[in-house]
């Protein structure tokens, strides 16, 4: 008997999804376990398992179309077998009703996606774009990448790969600019002639656009800001960065004092439910990572209890997987609290949009030197601006202003971290 495997809901936020490719065609046989398809949710591309065994008998949702939860996907089947019938009946919800179903959602489940400024919160290197094609001239791309190319008029030849084994993908078609040798430069219009380029919205952006617009305007935001002497920070980081295999850096230090002025302060570290609220005594440190079609949080998991060492390296394998569209729910599901870094490009302060269900989420800007009075003297000192983003439905202004004071302590003297 034919089996149907429908759109699934790979996230709690997730509405719809889109086939980014398929890996089997139609008359395919098909092991249970196999990758089926590779579907674009609100957070990543994820690879999609057949859940039967038997033949590719029906291709639901065509390459690079959208398709909403439990809208039909697939028919597996025995080979020959009349899926007619199958297909007349099987009809999915509207991505209305679905909308409405994740609209009831409980916020405290729901998957979240940051709506704060893009940072940068490890030295990741970006995608080594690596021209796609071998000796025999076959360009590696994926289907989704040829059929965006074609549809431009891009020349998918011309087109440098930045995925694996230097494969063409659909971010390097989306980014691409011709090159113009006769100037040397990069050139998208033409002088005195009115030009535009409609994107696509990804299923991400779509995700961000909702979450930023239920935080902003259903979370009665305030800010504080605090200027914190990062001197003794420096000079501890220095200190331990001069040990063989020890790289700490400041992104690592902030996280591990949030943690920890998180467990003196824990009205800072709760939640609001509506009808409650909910305080955690875990501290789960969401920390902001940009990637092409927006943000992740991926998740710090009791930070309070990990070395600098230990928060620096998850920190950094996370970024690398976002970037590389690797992460999975369970990395980036659970975060109590939500940092935002946007001090590794020089912006000196900045405010962030708190990530519900969290109550607040700190804004770090770059260290700066600058004059500063100790002791009666004018002296040069090193300064960070953090801002903290209040939902006052949670946490009142003197409740923000205690955890601030016990986090610039921590980062004033880095030696209280280590004890």
């Amino acid at each position: 008997m034919a089996e149907i495997i429908y759109m699934p809901k790979l996230s709690d936020t997730m509405t719809e999804g889109v086939v980014a490719e398929w890996t089997k065609k139609v008359g395919d046989t098909v092991a249970s376990g196999e990758i089926l398809a590779e579907i674009e949710t609100d957070k990543a591309t994820m690879e999609f398992e057949s859940f039967f065994d038997g033949v590719l008998l029906y291709i639901g949702v065509e390459k690079g179309k959208a398709a909403p939860v439990n809208e039909i996907l697939a028919i597996i089947g025995k080979k020959g077998e009349d899926v007619t019938a199958i297909i007349a009946n099987a009809k999915g919800p509207s991505i209305a009703q679905v909308k409405e179903e994740v609209k009831a959602t409980p916020p405290v489940q729901e998957v979240k996606v940051a709506a704060v400024a893009a940072p940068v919160v490890a030295e990741v290197k970006a995608p080594v774009a690596i021209p796609a094609s071998n000796s025999n001239g076959r360009v590696f791309a994926s289907p989704l990448a040829k059929k965006i190319a074609e549809e431009k008029g891009i020349d998918i030849n011309a087109v440098s790969g930045t995925g694996e084994a230097g494969r063409i993908v659909k971010r390097d078609v989306d980014h691409y600019v011709p090159y113009t040798p006769a100037n040397g430069s990069f050139t998208k219009s033409v002088p005195g002639v009115e030009s535009y380029t409609d994107e696509t919205v990804s299923q991400m952006r779509k995700t961000i656009a909702r979450r930023l617009s239920e935080s902003k305007f259903t979370a009665p935001h305030f800010y504080l800001t605090l200027d914190i002497d990062m001197d003794n920070a420096i000079t501890i980081r220095q200190s331990m960065n001069l040990v063989e295999g020890v790289k700490v850096s400041f992104n690592d230090m902030v996280v591990k004092a949030v943690a920890l002025s998180l467990k003196k302060n824990p009205t800072v570290n709760s939640s609001w439910l509506g009808d409650v609220i909910r305080r955690n005594n875990h501290v789960h440190i969401g920390v902001a990572v940009a990637v092409e079609d927006g943000l992740l949080v991926p998740v710090v998991r009791f930070a309070d209890t990990k070395s600098l060492m230990e928060i620096g390296a998850e920190v950094k394998v996370f970024a690398q997987k976002a970037k590389d569209k690797k992460l999975q729910p369970a990395d980036w599901e659970g975060n109590t609290f939500t940092i935002s870094n946007l001090g590794m490009f020089g912006i000196e302060s900045f405010t962030a949009i708190v990530n519900t269900p969290d109550s607040c989420i700190l804004a770090v800007g770059g260290i700066k030197q600058i004059p500063v009075v100790k002791n009666g003297m004018v002296v040069p000192g090193n300064v960070m601006k953090v801002t903290l983003s209040c939902d006052h439905r949670v946490v009142d202004g003197a409740s923000g202003a205690a955890f601030l004071q016990t986090f610039k302590q921590y980062l004033e003297n880095p030696v209280m971290m280590l004890m």
